[in-house]
């Protein structure tokens, strides 16, 4: 490397980055693309694009992302960060340990995006802590509520049979006062599914913050994370004191600010029937900006799967801070139909507020944003 003049050094770098990323580059081709540059004593940087599409061979299906790292690495559209290419997706709990991968450079198509929406403001800490404390006052009273299984007595319910007929033997048919119950009301589950990816490292601290409230706050509350891989975390986040619950979460997580597989690490989820079953009919808030890398076809399943078994199912994205925001992505706009909310997921006030009226009915998301 050190024998090669300062200009050409981007070229083998490059070669180098395509590997990374799974592309199947032979030292062979690395050199081709070398000496393709040379003799077509490039002009543009187009000329140089077609070179390494054809030294390399690349694959038309993935043709996009080639695209997305050649901007990366040649215009600097874009920055790296780490992501794992693993093909099944690692669960963590508090059961067991996995051992940390190494993780190699990945670079997030989406990042462009989310990266370009800049919302200038000052930001109020000390307003932040006041709805954490808000939040978590409040929410318990503020969760949608359903009939149990389980009945208590109630003299405003109905006749318990059964009690009602052991009374009338013991008392030789004579019940002057029957039982009455009726069937217990408690709120329904709340199941958090937080995004931790590298386009999603502004916003971390702040969603980890409302579901450490949320689990001290709500009577049944599950709090799971993903990036690469699915690490549930509520055990972490059932101390009080927040500082400690967060570096507890923090050192249970092995991926963070990595890259992101949304479909694979949700459909990881469903595929736990332990974690399934808490979803099921339950309020499953999934907190990403919901830019997936790759096809979205197992992102679009995990979602209709989800659907199907919570009682409401809501994406809180930060992108939907910006008033420009619109649901235009592939991913987005594929997902749309199985969500009830798509909302503003983009500061603790925001997330709180829409935590805080998961009660009250509200039309599902495609209506709301054709509306719109």
């Amino acid at each position: 490397m050190n024998a090669l003049p300062r200009a050409a050094r981007p070229f083998p770098g490059f070669a180098r980055l395509l590997r990374s990323f799974g592309f199947r580059i032979a030292p062979e081709q690395a050199e081709a693309f070398m000496r393709s540059i040379k003799l077509l004593g490039p002009r543009t940087i187009a000329d140089i694009r077609q070179a390494a599409l054809a030294t390399f061979a690349i694959d038309p299906d993935r043709r996009d992302e080639f695209d997305v790292l050649f901007r990366a690495w040649f215009h600097g559209e874009q920055s790296l960060v780490a992501n794992g290419d693993e093909e099944e997706t690692e669960i963590k709990d508090d059961r067991g340990h996995l051992e940390q991968a190494a993780a190699a450079p990945r670079l997030e198509a989406g990042g462009a995006l989310a990266s370009k929406i800049h919302q200038a403001g000052t930001r109020s800490f000390q307003r932040d802590g006041d709805m954490l404390a808000e939040l978590r006052r409040q929410l318990a009273a503020a969760l949608p509520l359903r009939r149990s299984f389980r009945s208590q007595r109630n003299p405003d319910g109905t006749t318990d049979l059964r009690r009602a007929l052991r009374q009338i033997v013991r008392a030789d048919g004579d019940v002057p006062d029957p039982p009455l119950r009726r069937r217990k009301v408690m709120s329904r589950p709340l199941v958090l599914l937080i995004d931790i990816s590298g386009s999603m490292k502004l916003h971390t601290a702040d969603h980890l913050g409302v579901a450490h409230a949320a689990v001290q706050a709500a009577d049944h509350a599950e709090v799971f994370t993903f990036g690469t891989r699915l690490t549930r975390i509520t055990p972490a986040l059932r101390v009080r004191d927040r500082v400690q619950a967060l570096a507890k979460a923090a050192a249970l997580v092995d991926d963070w600010d990595g890259g992101t597989r949304i479909g694979p690490t949700l459909a990881a989820f469903l595929s736990v029937p332990r974690y399934a079953a808490m979803a099921r009919g339950a309020s499953v808030v999934v907190l990403s900006d919901g830019l997936e890398r790759g096809g979205h076809d197992e992102m679009e399943k995990a979602f209709r799967r989800l659907s199907a078994i919570a009682h409401r199912l809501a994406l809180a994205t930060p992108l939907a801070g910006d008033p420009r925001f619109r649901p235009v992505t592939a991913a987005l706009k594929a997902i749309l139909p199985w969500l009830d909310d798509l909302v503003d997921g983009s500061s603790v006030e925001a997330l709180s507020g829409f935590l805080l009226s998961l009660a009250r009915p509200t039309p599902d998301a495609a209506t709301l944003w054709r509306a719109s």
